[in-house]
């Protein structure tokens, strides 16, 4: 009898594990998907292997081998590695203001033929964006309700602090598609300034969610002009010190333990101030620019001049060394491009007539690929610190990682394609790079932003439709 039993059970099991196998068949050769990735090498989580993508309703809906099912539309990405969306969260599109230099139109363009699905737009703009009818002007900017077809890649705005505007800043980091706060501890380009300690900590303690800050010290800068030397470019990281950027960084990270307010130091370019930073990680997390990387001072100022000049500058080769370290051991937290572009004519001024920032968000990708190639970096690391970076400091909803549910923000690279890096390719209006003639190793294909192919090959294929990015400490609120 138990001998019967056991029998039976055996057959009904059988029975069970071919049926489940016949149903999964019937499951997967009937999937249908709006698009899939196929034959592409992913790169995520789980680290890289090749693997097939379905996307429905613009979200990420399966990984996976697709052979048996069916699409509204199929990219095959053979020799092709797919990567989650890159975030740029640091550029300066300059709109409302001096948009003879740039718009949301053309920086976005730019950005999604570099491969970039996602920018975080800063404050200093004309007028500032201080208050919420500034926001909603630029929100209705990027959705092409105001002057040009509106932006092609997913957007967040910062919203910039000032002294008089603390106590409103608890609300206005609530509101959709803000980023958060960004204070300017240093002057650099536009008129948004609050140097001193008092005024950093009214800020700090007005609100919750992490405040970007340009860390500077304005007063060491202030005494530093005297140690301008007008045309000459190799001045400026003496002008703009070493010791203006520990100075500030250290008063920070003390305003922020007195606050109990997280912050995010943008754009580190010294070595000295790795140490203060790795030791605060619980509450401060850290920006670094391929520029700092990939540039040196005086090399940089002898050869380019007025297009190698930002804030805070580039510097010498010891500074480069210790970022790179930083980078390898993990200090870093994000990269952003600090795409900042001012028209040539004005960058061929003496300096310090000449001003300040460069272009980057078109050239981020194919830099960092080179860097790659060549053993300097990893591309699980490209991808933490410019996709899962990006979703982990600023808690971005949906975005950040490709995997199941997510946003279907896809940037699809050649690792092998060897292209020469010009400013004719420029989307910018600016129309140059201080990477002008540089020969890149690996290349964006495609950009995919929510399941829509929005460039292919350098040519784009949607237009304009960026939405504004979500992020979770705000969901409900506006």
């Amino acid at each position: 009898m138990l001998s019967f039993l056991h029998q039976t059970r055996m057959q009904n099991d059988t029975q069970s594990r071919l049926t489940a196998r016949l149903c999964g068949t019937s499951f997967r050769m009937t999937q249908t998907f709006d698009l899939i990735l196929k034959n592409g090498v992913v790169v995520n989580h789980d680290g890289e292997g090749r693997r097939d993508v379905g996307v429905k309703d613009g979200k990420i809906a399966e990984i996976g081998d697709l052979s048996s099912a069916s699409g509204g539309e199929t990219i095959d990405c053979d020799g092709l590695h797919v990567l989650p969306g890159i975030i740029d969260t640091q550029v300066h599109f300059r709109e409302p203001g001096p948009v003879h230099k740039e718009d949301l139109h053309t920086g976005s363009k730019a950005a999604v033929l570099g491969g970039v699905t996602a920018v975080f737009e800063m404050p200093n703009t004309n007028p500032l964006t201080v208050t919420k009818e500034a926001i909603e002007d630029k929100l209705a900017r990027a959705a092409g309700k105001v002057d040009h077809a509106g932006m092609y890649c997913d957007h967040a705005f910062f919203v910039g602090a000032t002294h008089g505007n603390p106590k409103d800043l608890a609300e206005l980091e609530m509101l959709p598609g803000i980023s958060g706060v960004k204070i300017f501890m240093g002057a650099s380009t536009g008129d948004l300034l609050v140097e001193d300690d008092e005024g950093v900590r009214d800020v700090l303690a007005h609100g919750r969610r992490r405040v970007a800050i340009h860390s500077e010290d304005e007063y060491l800068l202030r005494e530093g002009k005297k140690l301008i030397r007008v045309g000459d470019w190799t001045s400026h990281p003496e002008a703009r010190s070493v010791e203006a950027a520990v100075r500030c960084t250290d008063r920070l990270i003390r305003l922020a333990r007195e606050t109990g307010r997280r912050i995010h130091v943008l754009h580190i370019s010294t070595r000295d101030e790795i140490p203060m930073l790795a030791a605060n990680k619980d509450i401060a997390t850290c920006e670094v620019l391929p520029n700092h990387l990939m540039l040196e001072a005086p090399d940089c100022y002898e050869r380019l001049k007025g297009l190698a000049q930002q804030n805070p500058p580039i510097r010498t080769g010891e500074h480069q060394a210790g970022l790179w370290r930083a980078v390898q051991q993990g200090v870093f937290d994000v990269m952003g491009t600090d795409h900042a572009p001012h028209t040539l004519e004005e960058k061929a001024k003496d300096y310090p007539l000449s001003p300040s920032g460069t272009p980057g968000v078109q050239t981020v990708v194919p830099m960092m690929l080179t860097n790659v190639a060549e053993g300097r970096l990893t591309l699980a690391r490209f991808v933490d610190l410019m996709c899962h970076g990006a979703q982990r400091v600023f808690g971005i909803a949906g975005k950040g990682r490709l995997a199941v549910g997510y946003d279907a923000d896809f940037t699809v690279v050649d690792l092998k394609r060897q292209e020469t890096i010009t400013n004719a390719q420029q989307a910018a209006k600016a129309g140059w790079t201080p990477f002008d003639g540089f020969k890149a190793t690996g290349w964006p294909i495609g950009t995919i932003i929510r399941g829509r192919r929005v460039m292919w090959d350098g040519e784009l294929t949607e237009p304009p439709a960026g939405e504004p990015v979500r992020f979770q400490e705000t969901l409900g609120h506006g």
